[in-house]
């Protein structure tokens, strides 16, 4: 189930560039976010199907427009159909980088399966407060599950590589959604990274805003502040990650 695909100009730069990035939005999701920004595509389906010739023509013109990369956008549940898909679109001229754009909620096992077809790996990696994570994500075991992927996908890709003009093609590239009145989390975030590398790139997003079902959680119904996320820079910083 496929929303949307396009090129995107509003994702990091070393994704977008200048001809963006080719992004496909499946539609649905494996965490229950009560903040999901795109709450109307991951709560709720259009059981508006495509099939795996039709997604393998959709990257394939992605990268015919002079997009950068095939950006797959909350990918996880459909992991067997894109398994697939990478092969035959590569067999038919595929060649540029592929994106696995997920909330981090990710098996070991089916990061196995994707080996070798995922160039960029990007989890946005939400808390290791484990009753953070069954209050707002409803799962529980995201922190054990989310720690488990990170060490694999750089196993598998390792240190984001970017190339002479500023554009990523392979490694690993985090995201950090900074949350109100959630520093110490987002600190022990931080040292996990740190020491699944020191040349971990890390984007640092302060962008959070009370969205979805989020009002009804009063230590979330507000954005963080400068000071916050500052905080949060400020550590990674300390640590000598490299922040996108």
């Amino acid at each position: 189930m496929v929303s949307s695909a396009f090129a995107h100009y509003g994702e990091e730069r070393v994704l977008s560039g200048r001809r963006g990035s080719g992004t496909i939005f499946f539609e649905g999701c494996g965490l229950r976010c009560v903040f999901c920004q795109n709450y109307d595509i991951s709560h709720f389906v259009s059981r508006s199907c495509v099939n795996r010739e039709e997604l393998v023509e959709m990257m394939l013109r992605l990268e015919l427009a002079g997009c950068h990369n095939i950006n797959l956008v909350t990918p996880t549940h459909f992991a067997h159909i894109i398994a697939e898909a990478i092969p035959q679109a590569r067999r038919r001229g595929l060649s540029i980088p592929t994106v696995y754009n997920c909330g981090g909620y990710e098996s070991v096992e089916t990061l196995r399966a994707l080996e070798g077809l995922i160039d960029i790996y990007m989890p946005d990696v939400k808390f290791f407060d484990r009753g953070a994570a069954r209050r707002y994500l409803q799962a529980a075991d995201y922190p054990s599950v989310v720690r488990a992927a990170l060490v694999e996908m750089h196993r598998q890709v390792g240190d984001l590589v970017i190339n002479s003009a500023g554009i990523a093609k392979r490694g690993l590239l985090v995201r950090h959604l900074v949350m109100p009145d959630f520093i110490e989390d987002s600190r022990a975030i931080v040292r996990f990274l740190s020491r699944v590398s020191r040349r971990t790139f890390l984007n640092v997003m302060g962008q959070y805003r009370p969205e979805g079902e989020a009002h009804r959680f009063p230590r979330i119904a507000r954005r963080p502040s400068y000071e916050e996320i500052a905080i949060v820079r400020e550590e990674a910083l300390r640590l000598g990650l490299r922040l996108g």
